[in-house]
């Protein structure tokens, strides 16, 4: 998996809360085998029209968003269904990471994305940035003010910096073992991988102790 430590990178911005993985990537895509060509249906029902023709009145469809890297949205994004498509439609669209906002309602604080979605866009280097309901706010506010603005993300330093005249930076809160799964691009196979010798040691253990009559012929 690709390593994440610092991407710069033109915002695009999606004013939509609950987001569900069926809008991200809808199940008819969901049929192939490969994990490649989804990036194209990202939003699919959002940002065509029925004869398959770009939808003008979808906000990503603009051309100043056309090379963006980095989405905000607003809070809930990626609930629905457990579908790990979302994160890959999202990655091979050219996003690198994804910015939402926590909300308060009542005495419920909505996160900013569904679980299951930030887990997996932790495994599949997708960064996944929590931020204040006034901080994503005042975003959405900078992208409305300057066209192609853009921002880097520095996740070793936990910060999201607008490259503004006089440029303004927001610090977000990452678990720590996301943080260095991201920076030394480990998925699970290479977090395992890392305690390779003390697996081995227990091998070596465990067979001393049974000999071969447990392994399968």
């Amino acid at each position: 998996m690709d390593s994440f430590r610092s991407h710069r990178g033109i915002i695009a911005t999606l004013d939509r809360a609950n987001v569900d993985t069926d809008q991200i990537i809808p199940k008819q895509f969901l049929k192939s085998i490969a994990r490649t060509g989804f990036g194209p249906n990202l939003f699919h029902d959002w940002r065509y029209r029925p004869d398959g023709s770009a939808n003008p009145a979808f906000p990503l469809n603009a051309p100043r968003f056309a090379a963006a890297s980095i989405l905000v949205v607003r809070n809930n994004f990626g609930c629905g269904s457990s579908r790990e498509h979302a994160v890959w439609a999202i990655q091979q669209a050219g996003i690198r990471t994804v910015i939402a906002p926590w909300q308060q309602r009542g005495t419920t604080r909505v996160p900013g994305f569904a679980d299951i979605f930030r887990n997996n866009a932790a495994k599949n280097a997708l960064l996944p940035i929590e931020l204040s309901p006034a901080e994503v706010d005042e975003i959405f506010q900078m992208v409305d003010r300057y066209t192609g603005l853009e921002a880097t993300v520095d996740l070793d330093r936990q910060r999201v910096t607008l490259h503004l005249p006089e440029e303004l930076s927001f610090h977000f809160k990452i678990d720590a073992g996301v943080k260095q799964r991201l920076v030394h691009g480990l998925d699970d196979i290479g977090l395992t991988l890392k305690h390779e010798d003390s697996i081995r040691a227990f091998e070596s253990c465990h067979d001393s102790q049974f000999g071969d009559s447990h392994r399968s012929p």
